[in-house]
């Protein structure tokens, strides 16, 4: 028979949300059992930026200061170079608060530090190389009526079921605990691909530049302490036709889009090296039932544009404890309490993922940088002249802090 262990909340996911939620959780009294797959954090993450509304949540934490002390690089100003023309479209000096920047760090040490300080609290219990595999309901009913009440796992020493008041799917877009409770998240479609590598940093580095892009293609180059993560845009699927043509044509593809890397672009010498990201939009009509709450990209898949997906995350872990905990506190939870969450965090969930996919239908897909000629015309100067001083304010807000940033509540002060 399965080992059971009983708790409060388990949680399925030890990426942003789950960590961020079970610590909060945690340190508000709650006794949290964070559930992840993986036996450290160490791997190959994508999403790394850490955002000023994350950042300004660390400051509430009291931990700044070890945050600071993490080896990291900062973007004051993000620039993109379209068809050989450079403009600087987010300046985070306009968001006139605190933190008035993007850090990029490892997502390993990002979580490491949560974690660690999770640890602090007796009841925060992180389960690694934990996979939930599915979920466990009252009785025998089916997915439509009969209440979440916990999760089955595996271990390394064989199955275990644990049992919760509320169960939180923080698995990401392929959750196997919202898949398993039958929700079905709809698919906006996106018609791209990303294949992410690594790049040395160049002898003369440009100004941080999130992009370039031209008539062919889109290569993405996020600065970081010593290398260039770095990304190429493809039409979704065609990651075989990529590596047909060969590594010297996809290392002559770099180039021509973004010139600056060809002394660095024979470090790319084998497949193993390029990593493929099926980009996808989608998002649950409904996040919840139950005893179970959908967070994070197990609720709403993002795409990488703007880098937004880790803080969105984030914001939804802290909505869902400043919004249940005193439930969770009380020993009941209720459908009503958990709509509350859906209802709080899908209004900048749904106002974000149009954007993103605005972006990849115009701009942001193989060919999208031949709208501006090179030079550009006298025109495109002057609507460039007028319109990026009016974006740059629009963007520094939409990407900084995102349309709804949260705040840890009072209620989530340590017990």
């Amino acid at each position: 028979m399965p080992e059971t262990m009983t708790t409060t909340c388990c949680i399925s996911g030890g990426g942003p949300a789950g960590i961020m939620l079970g610590l909060l959780l945690a340190r508000a009294g709650v006794d949290v059992v964070v559930l992840e797959k993986h036996v450290d954090f160490f791997r190959d993450f994508r999403g790394d930026t850490i955002h000023p509304s994350t950042i300004d949540l660390l400051d509430q934490l009291g931990l700044r200061e070890r945050f600071d002390a993490i080896p990291q690089s900062e973007i004051h100003t993000l620039d993109v170079v379209v068809n050989g023309n450079r403009l600087t479209p987010v300046d985070f000096s306009r968001l006139h608060r605190k933190n008035e920047y993007i850090a990029l760090m490892p997502q390993w040490d990002f979580l490491s530090l949560l974690a660690e300080e999770g640890k602090r609290y007796p009841n925060f219990h992180l389960m690694m190389g934990v996979e939930a595999t599915g979920i466990l309901r009252d009785g025998d009913g089916d997915a439509g009526g009969a209440r979440v009440r916990g999760v089955t796992a595996t271990t390394k020493d064989g199955p275990i079921e644990i049992e919760a008041l509320l169960t939180v799917a923080a698995d990401g877009r392929d959750s196997a605990v919202r898949d398993s409770a039958g929700l079905v998240p709809v698919d906006f479609g996106v018609a791209i691909d990303l294949l992410w590598f690594r790049l040395p940093r160049t002898k003369v580095n440009p100004p941080d530049t999130l992009a370039y892009l031209d008539a062919e293609s889109m290569v993405i180059t996020i600065p970081r302490h010593d290398y260039y993560q770095a990304g190429m845009l493809i039409p979704k699927g065609g990651y075989p036709d990529v590596q047909a043509a060969g590594l010297e044509d996809f290392r002559a593809r770099i180039v021509r889009v973004a010139p600056f890397l060809a002394e660095v672009v024979g470090s790319l010498k084998d497949w193993d090296q390029v990593k493929l990201l099926t980009v996808q939009v989608d998002r649950l009509e409904q996040w919840w039932q139950d005893g179970l709450l959908c967070i994070g990209d197990a609720a709403h898949a993002m795409s990488p544009a703007f880098g937004v997906g880790v803080n969105y995350a984030i914001q939804d872990a802290v909505a869902t404890a400043n919004l249940l905990v005193d439930n969770l506190r009380a020993g009941a939870v209720t459908t009503e309490d958990l709509a509350r969450v859906q209802a709080r965090r899908l209004p900048p969930v749904a106002r974000m993922q149009p954007i993103q996919l605005r972006l990849h239908n115009v701009i942001a897909k193989p060919g999208g940088g031949g709208f501006l000629a090179n030079p550009m015309r006298w025109w495109q100067r002057a609507a460039a002249a007028v319109l990026l001083p009016i974006l740059r304010r629009i963007s520094a807000r939409i990407v900084g802090r995102g349309f709804r940033p949260e705040v840890i509540g009072p209620q989530l002060d340590p017990r």
